[in-house]
């Protein structure tokens, strides 16, 4: 599906109403195209979380023009499955995130410290330790 028109004429042949019952669930889903305007956009709202949001914003049902009572949360997954053909998770979204250097700095919280962490190259097993490898050392900074 390329826009939300069509995403709800679907919706339509599924539960009934009109267009204007769906559009603005759809719409909101692909809201994120006026940031990024290609595929990636989805990896915003277009999950398992995002589909939760939408209900959290337009509630657990709608009523449509036919007057049926309809699951906004089913209206969401009907979405996603439309563009992805099944519903991810957050998670499956940002594993594909490769962790740049300006994403691990932050800012001092008044005074506290936060230890450098050295992040694996792409492929290696993330360990972690309570006391640093024997001659190696932690650097932290402030």
């Amino acid at each position: 599906m390329a826009h939300c028109y069509y995403h709800a004429l679907s919706s339509v042949r599924k539960w009934g109403g009109t267009v204007d019952d769906y559009l603005p669930l759809h719409q909101w889903f692909d809201q994120s195209k006026a940031i990024l305007a290609d595929p990636r956009h989805r990896a915003l709202r277009h999950h398992a979380e995002g589909i939760f949001m939408l209900e959290t914003l337009f509630g657990e049902t709608l009523v449509n023009a036919d007057g049926r009572v309809v699951p906004v949360r089913l209206v969401g997954e009907q979405h996603v499955r439309e563009d992805l053909g099944s519903i991810p998770s957050f998670a499956d979204w940002a594993r594909l995130i490769t962790p740049q250097s300006w994403m691990l700095r932050g800012n001092p919280l008044d005074g506290a410290e936060g230890v450098t962490i050295d992040m694996p190259l792409p492929g290696e097993a993330v360990s972690s330790r309570n006391e640093p490898p024997v001659g190696g050392a932690v650097s932290t900074m402030i």
